[in-house]
């Protein structure tokens, strides 16, 4: 066993094969801090200081621990994932203020466009991780289902971004936390608290007030952009889209590490560039954009949305899920200073009470999963 200062957590050899895990330092420790009680129990002792490991400093001899006198450990930037998740919020609103900026362009067809991009990206990642372009035979039914829910939930949300005001849509899309505890508890047997329950009427709450049906509202719907029924079908799509996202990573929960999350993207981009080729089809709605403005606009979609999704990614590999969720509300503010600053639409009283509804719903669920998560890894410890 390794024993060191400070709350970093780090896996050891203990006894019996298994792990434990102990608390590893942040700080600089040479020659402050309590000391490494390194070698462990059964390593070598007396005449063997040059050969024995520390096991926290991944096996280095005694002379460059991390406690020996002249060694500097490498400090992690605090706050680096937090800030991370800042950057991709803002490029995914950035890449929904061009969506709202394109002419003539249907969603289906930029949603193609993105995907384009993304499997352009993703084919490196599986010749380097040798992942294959099918993946195990158990798991290929809820990679189709992955890629399907996943893409559809882009599409369904790329037209609500376009017949809807950008903060409206943004704010339905948060409520996709409550709807996976809420699947996950139907299909994986998950717990399902009274908590889940009241964020679940915070999220539908919201969602009506920004939706604003003219049963509880009355005929005369004011402050949405457009026309009521163009509003009506953008809320009704995106509803849609946020119950297929919370499908979506109740399947990745259900696949969990099984499958490398390189092919799941890979799924997601090839089902989703098929499922736009064919419904462009139907549809007749195949054109390239006339001006270069829009194609301009075309392609800085797909490179912010796979910019927004790389910063993500890392953020999540920083830091834990929870403050990252918290964090990720952040979405919602870029989207109504965008809004107001170059769309010139002020959001009513509605949308910003409805806002505040989902925000808190969303942020709810992330702390109480997190506070969740940390009693668990605590009693794993014990």
């Amino acid at each position: 066993m390794v024993l060191c200062q400070g709350g970093e957590v780090a896996a050891v050899p203990a006894a019996g094969g298994k792990e434990l895990e102990v608390p590893l330092s942040r700080e600089d420790g040479a020659g402050t801090g309590q000391p490494c009680l390194c070698p462990g129990p059964g390593m070598e002792a007396a005449g063997a200081e040059e050969r024995r490991g520390c096991s926290c400093c991944s096996g280095l001899s005694w002379p460059r621990c991390c406690e020996a006198p002249g060694t500097k450990k490498k400090a992690a930037c605090p706050g680096l994932g937090l800030f991370y998740t800042i950057l991709s919020a803002f490029l995914f609103s950035v890449a929904s203020l061009f969506l709202k900026k394109i002419e003539d362009v249907h969603s289906v067809e930029v949603s193609a466009f993105r995907c384009v991009f993304q499997a352009a990206f993703v084919l490196p990642g599986l010749i380097y991780y040798k992942t294959g372009f099918l993946g195990p035979k158990g798991k290929r039914i809820f990679l189709f289902f992955r890629g399907f829910l996943g893409s559809s939930a882009m599409i369904l949300l790329y037209y609500a971004f376009q017949v809807m005001p950008l903060a409206d849509a943004t704010v339905i899309t948060f409520s996709s936390p409550v709807f996976t505890s809420l699947l996950a508890w139907i299909f994986l047997k998950e717990k399902y608290s009274i908590w889940d329950l009241v964020f679940t009427l915070f999220a539908v709450t919201g969602v009506v007030l920004i939706a604003r049906p003219p049963f509880l509202f009355g005929s005369r719907v004011t402050g949405i952009e457009g026309n009521y029924t163009d509003h009506l079908k953008g809320t009704i799509a995106a509803i849609i889209s946020t119950v297929c996202t919370a499908a979506t990573f109740v399947i990745l929960r259900k696949v969990g590490k099984s499958v490398h999350y390189v092919l799941s993207i890979w799924y997601y981009a090839v089902i989703g560039l098929i499922g736009c080729i064919i419904a462009l089809f139907i549809m007749n709605e195949w054109r390239l954009p006339y001006c270069g403005k829009d194609r301009v606009l075309l392609i800085s979609i797909g490179l912010l949305g796979l910019g927004g999704q790389i910063f993500l990614t890392k953020a999540l590999q920083l830091e834990k899920a929870g403050p990252v969720a918290i964090m990720r509300t952040m979405d919602v503010v870029f989207a109504f200073i965008l809004q107001i600053l170059f769309l010139n639409h002020l959001p009513t009283w509605w949308t910003l009470g409805g806002a505040l509804c989902v925000v808190a719903s969303s942020s709810g669920t992330a702390i109480r999963k997190w506070r969740q998560s940390s009693k668990k890894a605590k009693q794993s410890e014990i």
